[in-house]
């Protein structure tokens, strides 16, 4: 997945009491199933009293449904899990991970009462939320002449792109990025551009 998405920007906590037992919901951004799982392993460290340690997660785009999980760790199958994800995949965000940490306070809150718990500390953040964009871009390695400088970096300003690293020997050896959604028309018009003259080398995406 290549199309932009919104992440969180900064990461948020909320904390009621139901019933004589304390539901403390973080929501926080990661990159990847693992820092998703690092995070959990953080939260579980800080509350290592506390009886259930819920958590959802969103591991990369919101349209990637293969890099999301979920886990009731011990609740009634299907109150605090699968609530919490859905509540992540409605904010069409990516990279998120929400944690609900219970400490119990012996009174039993039923299926309803416990979907409910689970859910509204997430909801509560949600209407806080702070979120920025995330693109992504596509790098090349080029070389060109003194003189088609002005030209190149007219070029990548107007597809989203910036020069990353130059060196200004007897030519320019540059190494650049280009929004991926216009990685294509930048390729060809800098052909059209130049008459072919400056070749611009793709380096590989890295896996995500």
């Amino acid at each position: 997945m290549t199309e932009p998405y919104a992440i969180l920007q900064a990461d948020l906590s909320f904390q009621e009491e139901i019933k004589k037992s304390r539901f403390i919901t973080y929501l926080a951004h990661v990159e990847g199933k693992q820092q998703a799982l690092d995070y959990l392993q953080s939260i579980k460290n800080l509350h290592k009293e506390a009886r259930h340690h819920c958590w959802a997660y969103i591991a990369a785009s919101p349209k990637n449904s293969v890099k999301m999980g979920c886990s009731d760790d011990g609740e009634p199958k299907g109150t605090a899990g699968k609530p919490m994800l859905s509540i992540l995949q409605g904010t069409d965000l990516g990279e998120i991970v929400a944690v609900v940490v219970r400490y119990s306070g012996g009174i039993k809150l039923g299926t309803g009462g416990l979907v409910r718990a689970y859910s509204n500390g997430i909801q509560q953040l949600v209407v806080q939320m702070q979120t920025i964009e995330k693109r992504f871009y596509q790098q090349y390695q080029l070389h060109c002449d003194y003189a088609q400088m002005a030209l190149i970096e007219s070029l990548l300003a107007s597809k989203s792109g910036r020069i990353v690293q130059v060196e200004y020997l007897q030519s320019v050896n540059a190494l650049i990025e280009v929004d991926l959604q216009f990685a294509e028309q930048f390729i060809e018009q800098l052909k059209s551009l130049t008459q072919g003259k400056v070749f611009a080398k793709k380096i590989p995406l890295k896996a995500s």
